[in-house]
């Protein structure tokens, strides 16, 4: 059964032009830089400095496996594009409101006043 699966991954990827490794590889590996990017974004809004590096960063990260699939894939058919920008824009809506609520949470731990 593995053998199978293995192999229809496989063949999607051969029909995309993608290797499914290693899209799995940049998307798994991104992880601890984009968790490394939001920790540095948290860092430099609790310090009141800019956050423009790190949020690309971040952004850079959150969107690499993608990168990769639209460089080299061939032929992804729109429904794939349109599922992958509604999981982007929801992860993205859904990270801006936690660093938010962290960055918030710090500045009440140290008596700062939240910016508005």
């Amino acid at each position: 059964m593995l053998e199978s699966i293995n192999e229809w991954i496989l063949a999607l990827g051969a029909q995309y032009n993608v290797n499914p490794y290693i899209f799995a590889g940049i998307y798994i590996g991104a992880i601890p830089f984009f968790l490394a990017s939001i920790a540095w974004l948290v860092k430099r809004a609790r310090a009141g400095r800019s956050t423009v590096v790190p949020t690309m960063l971040a952004g850079f990260f959150f969107v690499s496996a993608y990168l990769y699939l639209a460089i080299f894939g061939q032929d992804i058919p729109l429904w794939v594009w349109i599922f992958l920008a509604a999981l982007i824009a929801y992860g993205a809506w859904s990270q801006v409101r936690e660093t938010r609520r962290k960055i918030a949470a710090a500045q009440d731990n140290e008596g700062v006043p939240p910016a508005a």
